[in-house]
């Protein structure tokens, strides 16, 4: 009787583990599926140019929610700065959306920090709009979305990330952009 449910536990734990591998590897081989498209947004930056999904269309973008005072969001800045400039004209770009902050201390912020991508102000059609891709909704900084040249977000990322972890979704993005083309 032991041997008998011992048999039978290990059967269930082979046969669920071989499930999982399948469905890994289904699910790795067909990313677009079941890939959220980004939700429609339409801010005005700071800099008074209108930033949204419609002028963005095939455009790779990360969408980073941040503020001045948090120290994670602090130390990926300027790795995000660098990337920007070395892949803004390759068909990608940051959107830095400020959250908890005053308008004129992010335009200090900017400044000091020589931020050269769009950043926007948070307001809450753009914060609803993100949310609902984050279970409870964003309630972390830094957060960023990687939005694809498709439109939709591919990964949803909580707290900072390296300039080198930043560089290789970007480049991946790109890549996947140049193959559809």
């Amino acid at each position: 009787m032991v041997k008998m449910v011992r048999y039978s536990l290990r059967a269930l734990m082979l046969t669920c583990c071989l499930l999982t591998g399948v469905t890994m590897k289904l699910l790795a081989s067909s990313p677009a599926e079941g890939v959220p498209p980004a939700p429609a947004f339409s801010v005005i930056s700071l800099d008074g140019k209108t930033v949204g999904s419609t002028n963005l269309t095939g455009t790779t973008y990360i969408i980073n929610f941040f503020a001045s005072w948090c120290p994670p969001c602090r130390s990926e800045i300027p790795d995000m700065v660098t990337l920007q400039n070395r892949f803004g004209r390759k068909g990608f770009t940051f959107i830095g959306v400020a959250v908890n902050e005053t308008e004129p201390a992010i335009r200090e912020f900017i400044k000091k920090n020589k931020i050269t991508y769009p950043v926007v102000m948070a307001n809450e059609q753009i914060v609803n709009a993100f949310s609902r891709y984050v279970d409870g909704g964003i309630r972390a900084i830094p957060t960023s979305f990687v939005v694809n040249s498709s439109g939709r977000i591919t990964q949803v990322i909580t707290g900072a990330r390296s300039q080198e972890v930043f560089e290789k979704m970007i480049v991946d993005a790109l890549r996947k952009q140049k193959t559809k083309k």
